[in-house]
């Protein structure tokens, strides 16, 4: 089986969004393909961080995978400041990169805009996402358009080393989730849902209430003329809507069409929140059991093990090659 590689930053809240565009996906790849999830704490203190509120995000998303049918026995599931060889060969990584190509990375430009200080691991952590990628033979990164720029200097900086090294590194591909990769903000259909948006009533958190869910889908902006239609250039909003219900329930869209039709926006929405708190219950409920359990670190400690294996083997090929270490 090819390998995917996905790692996700331990900071804020995952959405409803997430969860469609990524972690409801990883599920079903995981039969197909041999995948490796991270929970990227070293990528989180790029900006400062809260240490006691980032070590119980760290937990808590690890909890989530699971929660979303991530099947730790199946998966590598680790947290990456378990696995040494990243920061090790992450360093590699720097040394191969240019100055140049990190200060054109479009995220170092949008986050280092207007401020007076800047963090040099906001600058150099693209290194360090490729290294995440590049020590465990990755075949596959699945990604949002937002992250693709830095899966391709990946692959420049894989093709980098292998010309200079050998090849030792795998080349990975770039994957855009196509179904429900951009579910939209709820206030704001014609832009992402966001854990960093303001607006707290545009974002659906995983662990929201059912009370929660159904006050913010009730308040989701639609239009006035009442009509359930697919429509994303006229009708957003509600498109956004049928989408989020069509990925949760499995319904066609065209089928959902049918069932709303001559019912209006009232109706429309209660069984948009009927199927959104449906289907999280049960991953609410896993996560809780999950949260404070000693098996949720019996599966981080197996995951360490299976990933530290894996990126040691690679770490010592790059190594060898580059001549760093005694030769024996």
């Amino acid at each position: 089986m090819k390998t995917i590689f996905s790692g996700v930053q331990p900071t804020g809240t995952v959405t409803l969004g997430n969860y469609i565009g990524a972690f409801k996906q990883f599920t079903e790849l995981q039969h197909e393909y041999d995948c490796r999830f991270c929970i990227v704490d070293q990528h989180a203190i790029t900006v400062q961080q809260d240490p006691d509120e980032l070590s119980k995000t760290i937990r808590s998303l690890a909890a989530i995978y699971i929660a979303s049918g991530i099947d730790p026995e199946k998966s590598v599931l680790f947290i990456q400041s378990e696995v040494p060889a990243h920061v090790q060969a992450g360093w590699m990584m720097q040394c191969l990169s240019y100055i140049g190509e990190l200060e054109r990375m479009t995220q170092f430009k949008d986050k280092s805009a207007g401020k007076e200080g800047v963090s040099a691991g906001l600058l150099t952590y693209p290194p360090l996402m490729a290294a995440d990628i590049l020590i465990y033979n990755t075949d596959i990164v699945p990604v949002g358009e937002d992250q693709k720029q830095h899966v391709e200097l990946t692959r420049d900086l894989a093709e980098r080393f292998n010309k200079r090294y050998g090849d030792v590194l795998t080349i990975p591909e770039v994957r855009i989730p196509k179904n429900g990769a951009r579910i939209k903000s709820l206030q704001d259909p014609l832009k992402k849902m966001s854990k960093s948006d303001p607006n707290k009533k545009g974002t659906i958190s995983l662990l929201d209430e059912p009370k929660q869910i159904e006050k913010k889908i009730k308040s989701a902006v639609t239009d006035s003329d009442g009509i359930v239609k697919f429509d994303i250039a006229e009708k957003p909003g509600v498109s956004n809507l049928l989408t989020i219900e069509s990925a949760l329930s499995g319904v066609a869209i065209a089928d959902l069409e049918a069932k709303y039709e001559g019912l209006g926006y009232g109706a429309f929405k209660a069984g948009v929140a009927e199927t959104v708190i449906g289907h999280l219950s049960p991953l609410q409920d896993r996560y809780n059991e999950l949260l404070h359990s000693p098996k949720l670190d019996d599966y981080l400690d197996l995951g360490a093990e299976k990933a530290n294996a894996i990126a040691s083997a690679t770490l010592k090929k790059m190594e060898a090659a580059m001549g760093i270490g005694r030769r024996r």
